[in-house]
């Protein structure tokens, strides 16, 4: 049983438990264990804000840091009928959201590559064409970071993060009809703008 395993017994390898009972040993205050959920989702967290705000490495670090400060010191209010990846990547996109209001005039540089421009663009041959060629990728990197915040958020979640709608919809606290008109309007003006430059 998990209450009868101790992180000082060698034989429990914390990177191979879920996350749910990592939040609980985390929970009796062992930092070893909290240490194991932060590895766990530096990476995937970091690439989000990337592409979320387009921040350079010293910004994304300072709201990384600050998202697992508050993730530590809420972890007794984690709701557990939530994934926990929905929940930390929730208090994390709040955070940057936060940075980004603070931080309206500063220029977005955005890092979305091809393959991943051609998971939010609607397939088309003529699209697909268009989208090889450098010059192409760079316009539409320029779209996309133009795009409102609404739309951009939405977008990449479920286009690039590759979260359902109920995660899109736990993380940014908006009902699901809100959500879906988001996305669609959003994945329209974007194919609008890149239209026009063809």
């Amino acid at each position: 049983m998990l209450k009868q395993t101790s992180t000082n017994n060698p034989s429990l390898d914390l990177n191979h438990l879920p996350d749910g009972e990592l939040v609980l040993l985390a929970r009796e205050g062992d930092p070893e264990v909290f240490g194991v959920l932060m590895e766990r989702y530096e990476k995937p967290l970091r690439r989000y804000l990337v592409r979320l705000t387009g921040f350079a490495e010293e910004e994304i670090e300072d709201i990384l840091q600050e998202s697992f400060i508050k993730v530590y010191r809420n972890l007794n209010d984690y709701d557990e009928q939530l994934k926990f990846s929905t929940w930390i990547y929730r208090i994390t996109h709040n955070q940057a959201i936060d940075t980004i209001r603070s931080a309206q005039a500063r220029p977005f540089l955005s890092s979305v590559s091809l393959e991943e421009i051609a998971n939010l663009m609607p397939a088309e041959e003529e699209i697909e064409k268009n989208l090889l060629q450098k010059d192409n990728i760079q316009l539409v990197q320029k779209i996309i970071s133009e795009l409102p915040l609404q739309y951009r958020e939405v977008l990449i979640l479920r286009f690039l993060e590759e979260k359902s709608y109920e995660e899109i919809v736990d993380i940014l606290k908006k009902p699901k009809g809100t959500v879906a008109t988001l996305i669609a309007r959003g994945r329209k003006i974007l194919l609008e703008k890149w239209k026009e430059t063809l």
